[in-house]
Parts: structure tokens; sequence; C-alpha cells
């Protein structure tokens, strides 16, 4: 796992906060100083804090379960989708669907309902329908693609939530938390870092500062990810050896019993 220096956070911008008036209480022991009415976060505790999960998010990623980001505002939504992409994992970058997952049953039906679409199109029976059904299939496919597209592989509930700007992203984080889900987030001096599992103290505003810390965790994620695929492929070979040592065996307990029988004979 890569590590990310203080001169790397200091350079994105990780540490402009707020203005002080905005400020959370819960925020203090993250807050460095206060200078032109803007909070400074301290990046030794930011550089802590996102090794802490870091290491968490690697050993998700290892145990081969899945890992929801979430970031619906303007600023981070492209770089959210860019990275969660890298590694394979579902991300919600348009509206939070409510109950997205108190209801995921039901969240799975809408996304069922958009594979059923495609196979229409690909068996001929989309073909069948009037001009006006297939328009109006249609706007719902690609209404369902925009919402929901980016979650299709996601059969079941995720292990962990990693969210960009609580404040913005509160519906997500108190599901999670009802359901007992773990929440990593970038929390910027406004937010209230006890309402998440994982609080990485930093600028949730700023592209490159939302960039940094988003490349430093998912390239955590991709560590996992290679451990594991090491893992598979070990256990591969250990079970095609012990294939192979069965059949050895096998065939000389046959060779064996041939060998009797012929002096019987």
């Amino acid at each position: 796992m890569a590590k990310v220096d203080v001169k790397q956070l200091l350079d994105a911008g990780v540490h402009f906060g707020h203005l002080t008036r905005k400020w959370n209480p819960q925020m203090a022991p993250y807050i460095f100083m206060e200078k032109n009415g803007i909070h400074i976060i301290d990046l030794h505790k930011t550089s802590v804090k996102l090794d802490e999960a870091s290491r968490a998010l690697e050993k998700i990623a290892t145990s081969g379960r899945k890992i929801l980001f979430v970031a619906t505002k303007k600023q981070a939504k492209d770089i959210v989708a860019k990275h969660a992409e890298a590694v394979n994992m579902p991300y919600i970058t348009e509206r939070w669907p409510g109950g997205m997952l108190t209801n995921f049953v039901t969240i799975r039906k809408a996304v069922k309902k958009m594979n059923s679409i495609d196979r229409m199109k690909k068996d001929g029976t989309f073909e069948t329908l009037s001009k006006k059904e297939k328009l109006q299939i249609d706007r719902l496919r690609a209404k369902l693609e925009k919402n929901l597209g980016s979650i299709a592989d996601m059969t079941r509930l995720p292990s962990a939530l990693f969210v960009v700007d609580i404040l913005r992203e509160h519906i997500a984080v108190t599901e999670a938390k009802k359901l007992g889900i773990p929440v990593f987030a970038i929390v910027d001096t406004n937010s209230n870092p006890q309402l998440v599992d994982f609080p990485i103290p930093g600028n949730d505003d700023a592209s490159k500062s939302v960039d940094l810390i988003l490349e430093t965790v998912t390239n955590s994620i991709k560590d996992g990810l290679s451990v594991r695929k090491a893992e598979k492929v070990k256990a591969k070979e250990e079970n095609s050896e012990d294939s192979d040592d069965d059949f050895i065996v096998e065939e000389e307990v046959v060779l064996e019993n041939t060998e009797e029988n012929t002096k019987e004979d």
C-alpha cells in the first residue's frame, strides 16, 4: 500500500476547510488553525486517517466483498465514477434512490426490469411493439440506466460505503448506519466525523483533493484484489495437485488389483 505524504495532500488543497462560521465543533480535533476566516485541516491527521481507511478497504477487497462509492455533487461525480470503474466497484453518482440499501429488494427489481428490456431487444420481442410503446420503453430504459446502471452487477448489499460529502449524502449514511454497514468518507470542517466509521478529514469540494484521496483508496483496493486473485490461483494449483495425487493413487490400486488377479489365474 503506497502512502501519501503531507506535501501531496498540501499540493492538492486537501487542507482547505469551510468558513469558520460554518464549522461543526465535532471537527475540532482535526483543525490545525484558522486563516482568513477559513479553517485549515491538520494534514498529519488526514494522512493517518487516510492510511487507516486504506488498510481497512484493502482487507474488504481481499475478502471479495463489494464497496459502494457515493458522490452526487458535480465536482466529484466524474472522479468517483472513474476510480470506482477502475476497480470494478459499484457507484452512485446521480440522485441517491431512497431505500437503496434499506429496501434493496425493490432496487434489484428495477435492475431486473432494465435487464428484461435488454432481453426483449435481443430476442426480437421489442420489434413487435408499436412505435409509442417502443418510445416509452426506451425512455424507461434510459432512466434506469442513468440511475442504476452503475450498480447493475451488485446482486447483494455492499460491505462498505465510501462517501464524498456526508452532509449531501446524509440519506445514504443513515441507511448504512441502520443496517450496520461501515461508512468511509471524506469529511470536511462543516460535517460531523462521528457519523461515519472511517472519517478522512479533508476538502470534499476541490476536484484535486477528491481525486487524490480516491486514487489512494482505490490503489489499496487494487492491492486487495491482486492478493485475492493470487490466492485463488494458488488454491486452484493446490487443488489440481491434489487431484493428480488422487489419480496416481487410484492408478496404483488398479495396477495392484490387476496383478493379483493375474497371479490367481
